[in-house]
């Protein structure tokens, strides 16, 4: 399917907020320090995106990673990651750190003792922070899409049609 007939909700906020970019580079400043690995990151980020149900973060995740070199297998099991033989002890750890903050369980706490036991097994103070940073630069994304609706699969800066 074509995305040519598709239109935003509303128009690209860059024309109403010129700030919008520091504020976007200022995050990816934090999460790209090398603490965690760019392809955790954007798997956190994609995985953020199948959670939250926005197509758009998901295209756009899953285009990004492609793009690095990421494999259709890793790609095409990340929804089923906790049974799949493609993810690392790490990634694991992140993916189910993700998953506690957008999708938790009712009867107990987002992100308990173990789970983070079991990710701090795996990183540092530094990389704690950035995993939670990124969730976070994520997360300043995420009314935008289901509010906003940018257009799937287009580039930013035309993904607005208003």
């Amino acid at each position: 399917m074509s995305t040519e007939a598709l239109t935003s909700r509303l128009p690209d906020p860059l024309e109403l907020f010129p700030e919008m970019p520091a504020i976007a580079a200022g995050l990816s400043k934090l999460v790209d320090n090398g603490a965690v690995p760019k392809e955790t990151i954007g798997l956190v980020h994609l995985r953020a995106g199948q959670i939250v149900g926005s197509t758009y973060h998901t295209v756009r995740q899953a285009a990004l990673l492609r793009a690095a070199g990421e494999t259709a297998e890793r790609l095409d099991s990340l929804p089923s990651w906790r049974d799949s033989p493609y993810f690392t002890a790490a990634e694991r750890a992140a993916l189910a750190l993700v998953e506690a903050v957008l999708a938790p369980d009712p009867a107990g706490e987002r992100v308990s003792d173990a789970l983070f036991a079991e990710a701090a097994a795996h990183f540092d103070d530094k990389a704690l922070w950035t995993l939670t940073v990124a969730i976070g630069q994520f997360m300043f994304f995420v009314p935008v899409a289901a509010i906003a609706k940018p257009i799937p699969g287009r580039p930013v800066g035309q993904n607005y049609s208003k």
